[in-house]
Parts: C-alpha cells; sequence; structure tokens
C-alpha cells in the first residue's frame, strides 16, 4: 500500500472533474491512501519535518468523483496531521497562475515545501527544482525552436508593432504569467490601429508575449498527455483530446469556453512529443499536458495539467490507473534502493 499527498490550491474548491480528484479516487479504489492538502495547510515544524493539514475518505470504493469529493470535504472526511516526510509519493498538483492576483505567496509554497521533503526519500512530482523554473511561460523558451512557434517577449510595444508588420500583421498576444485562456488575444492586419491598447491591456501583468499566428488552430487543438517522457498509452488509447474554439473566440481553452472533441494522433503529434522528451526527462517532469497546433506546441502545462476524464469520456479507458500503476513502480525502485535514489531520475523512471 502506498500513502500519496497531493497538493492543491485548496481543498475546498476542488471540483469533482479534476484530474487530481480523479487521481486521489483512483489510489484509493486502488488500495492506497490518498491525502489532499491545500498550500497553505503546509508546516515546516520544529524537528525540522514538513507536516500538513490533510483529507482524505474512510472508504474503499468509489464509482463518482462527485460522491468521493462530496466526502472528501465534509464532515465525514478524515483528517489528520500528516507527516509528509512519511509519505511514499507527493504530487504537487497546485496551479500557481490561479493564486497570483489573490495569494501571490502561495504560487511557490509547493515547490518550496516539496523541496524540503524530497530530502527524507519522498518521490515529489514533478521535480520541485524544475517547476520553479516552469513559474512563467519563458519554460517554454527552453525547448526547441523546431516545435515552437516565433516568439517575442517583450514590453516594448514598438517591438511588438515590427513584429507584428514581419508576420502579415497576425499574431498572438498573451501574458508571460497566467493561463486559463485570459488575456489572450488574437490580432489581425486590420486591428493593427487597436494595438497599442491590446499590449496595454495584457502588458497589466508584466511582460508580453507576441507569437506568430498558426492558421491550423482555426480547427483548435490537441491536448497529449505525457508520463515519464513518452505519450501516455494505456490499453492501446492515447491519453488526448481536442479542444475546439466556440464561436469567434480565438480562444479553445475550456475554461474560455471552448468544447472538447476526441482526438486523432499522427505521426506529428508523436514527433512533437519525442522532440520535446529529452527536455522533460532531463527536468524531471512526470505528469505533463502538451497543446499541439499542426506540427507546433503551443503550451506545456507541468504544474497541473487537467483534462484526464476528457480523454477517458473519449477514449473509454480510464488514464487514472496508468498514473497510479507508474507510482506503484517508483515506490517499489525507491523501496529497493532504500530511498536512495535522486527524485530528479526517479520522476521519470
Amino acid at each position: 500500500m502506498m500513502r500519496i499527498g497531493f497538493v492543491v490550491n485548496d481543498v475546498m474548491t476542488e471540483q469533482p472533474s479534476y484530474t487530481t480528484i480523479r487521481l486521489a479516487m483512483a489510489a484509493v479504489n486502488m488500495g492506497h491512501e490518498a491525502w489532499l492538502t491545500g498550500v497553505g495547510d503546509l508546516v515546516y515544524d520544529t524537528d525540522e519535518k514538513v507536516r500538513a493539514s490533510a483529507r482524505s475518505v474512510s472508504g474503499k470504493r468509489y464509482k463518482l468523483t462527485e460522491v468521493f469529493l462530496r466526502e472528501l470535504q465534509g464532515p465525514k472526511a478524515k483528517m489528520e496531521r500528516v507527516t509528509v516526510d512519511d509519505l511514499d509519493v507527493l504530487m504537487l498538483r497546485n496551479d500557481p497562475s490561479a493564486d497570483i492576483i489573490r495569494r501571490p505567496w502561495a504560487q511557490s509554497a509547493g515547490f518550496i515545501f516539496g523541496r524540503i521533503a524530497m530530502r527524507n526519500g519522498v518521490i515529489v512530482l514533478n521535480h520541485p527544482n524544475s517547476l520553479a523554473n516552469a513559474l512563467n511561460k519563458m519554460y517554454f523558451q527552453f525547448f526547441p525552436e523546431e516545435v515552437r512557434p516565433t516568439t517575442l517577449i517583450t514590453m516594448d510595444r514598438e517591438e511588438i508593432r515590427a513584429f507584428a508588420r514581419e508576420h502579415g500583421g497576425n499574431l498572438v498576444l498573451k501574458p508571460l504569467q497566467g493561463s486559463g485562456g485570459q488575456s489572450v488575444f488574437l490580432v489581425r492586419k486590420d486591428d493593427l490601429s487597436n494595438l497599442n491598447q491590446i499590449v496595454e491591456a495584457v502588458s497589466r501583468d508584466g511582460y508580453v508575449i507576441a507569437q506568430e499566428y498558426l492558421p491550423e488552430a482555426e480547427a483548435g487543438d490537441t491536448r497529449l498527455f505525457l508520463m515519464n517522457g513518452h505519450p501516455l498509452r494505456y490499453n492501446g488509447r492515447y491519453a488526448a483530446f481536442r479542444c475546439v474554439r466556440h464561436g469567434d473566440d480565438m480562444r479553445s481553452n475550456v475554461h474560455a469556453g471552448g468544447k472538447i472533441a476526441q482526438a486523432e494522433i499522427t505521426e506529428s503529434h508523436l514527433r512533437v512529443a519525442e522532440i520535446v522528451r529529452p527536455r522533460l526527462v532531463q527536468d524531471g517532469m512526470f505528469l505533463v499536458g502538451l497543446d499541439i497546433v499542426g506540427d507546433k506546441l503551443m503550451e506545456i502545462n507541468v504544474f497541473s495539467p487537467g483534462g484526464l476524464g476528457s480523454a477517458q469520456k473519449f477514449e473509454k479507458v480510464n488514464f487514472s490507473h496508468a498514473v497510479i500503476h507508474a507510482l506503484e513502480r517508483k515506490v517499489d525502485y525507491m523501496r529497493y534502493y532504500r530511498r536512495n535514489f535522486d527524485n530528479i531520475e526517479m520522476n521519470t523512471l
């Protein structure tokens, strides 16, 4: 039996559709302990151990995430002060971008405490040092230009205007920090007269990312999950789905009103995954989501990649089981080596 901890933004704001809840429920159904804690519930104690006020469930088998979450958040939940150092696995599943405005201190809390926990042999996923480096979208620029759209990152309006002219007037503007499709604009040739106002709106959050517009984006983008550096495939099916735009909104992101559909994984998708694989393995990124348009990578989701339930809906496969099986293997490896193995390497073994 494994003892798994899941760090989220706030246990009480979790939703039944969230991938973290699916993973926790799958772990319990497979005979393991699953504890959820918010970033604000972590403690560095006087005995130099990391502890957390955490919640779990008392049942052994759950069919619906709604029932599982209702018990987890309700009065029947098991509540304990868990010693994180004694867990087998700690999954950092909080989304820093959700705390930028209201709780800026919470952005880095997960990987700060995760660094301490891994000193005692807890497997911390994804690797906390690499998550710290990926706190904003600049991390994306470390991947080969072969799979990236042409990109400019600046706060200078004139540089952005020159970039727009160079690319025929069509470009995408978004903030360097943030997610969920917030403050994302498609600028077309006819919109250049309003470019200053658009840049001003985006730059309120800091640096602006200007990217070439890919016409293939009209058909939406494909979310492909990678686990241990490889496309996640279970029972012969890829963990993937497609996000399609809604109406005239250029954002296919589900939180921004996009719709989901079944994905067809092509050689082009697999080629992108293979190109980014070495960097993800080097950084100890266990579970990530790639957002792919055509043969280009639009985004790499490393903090709390969501959508396993959407992939399951179309592929009729419970991909959460594959993730828990992978954790079981890692815990076995650590047991064989008496917890004496580098965390960053264990992340993708």
